[in-house]
């Protein structure tokens, strides 16, 4: 059973805990969070296109057009979170360049939080790989269901005709 407590990650008191998901290391809830409440900030040092053009990570996190937050400190535990088509979490920026994170569903205690990453992350690095969220493994499950029984009615269509060819034949 998860507990109740707030996890302390760096002297600070969080909902959540950082654990190992399907994905490689993930956040999970420790607590009830109700929707609209403030989860975590992505912290890391703010870089211009320049420099950020010089930087080699997963963790960048686009501000605007000139600004970029580089997330790979161990320090920023936001950068934990990991991607879902329809995440529990999402994003909102201040004009003071911070990201903050959000419920922006129920989420209960034991659940992994999780954000949109968007299109261009997406198309970029998970989209090679295939998506491991949720909703895409349910959609796929689906569609690997769907052709089973497709190809069952087929068979049974194939085994029908060679019984009534055989019957004519006899």
């Amino acid at each position: 059973m998860a507990s109740r407590t707030k996890s302390k990650l760096n002297g600070a008191k969080y909902p959540f805990r950082v654990g190992r998901s399907r994905t490689g290391l993930g956040i999970f809830a420790t607590e009830p969070i109700k929707k609209g409440t403030f989860i975590v900030e992505y912290k890391g040092p703010l870089l211009n296109n320049e420099q950020c053009e010089k930087v080699d990570n997963k963790y960048l996190f686009e501000v605007n057009a000139r600004w970029t937050i580089d997330g790979s400190p161990r320090k920023n535990v936001a950068r934990y979170i990991n991607h879902s088509c329809r995440g529990n979490a999402d994003t909102y920026i201040l004009r003071t360049h911070q990201i903050k994170i959000r419920a922006v569903k129920n989420i209960a205690a034991g659940d992994e939080i999780t954000y949109d990453y968007g299109k261009d992350h997406f198309n970029a690095y998970i989209k090679p790989h295939g998506c491991r969220c949720d909703k895409c493994r349910e959609k796929r499950r689906k569609e690997r269901a769907e052709v089973r029984a497709a190809n069952a009615r087929k068979r049974k269509r194939l085994a029908r005709k060679q019984a009534q060819g055989a019957q004519r034949g006899a």
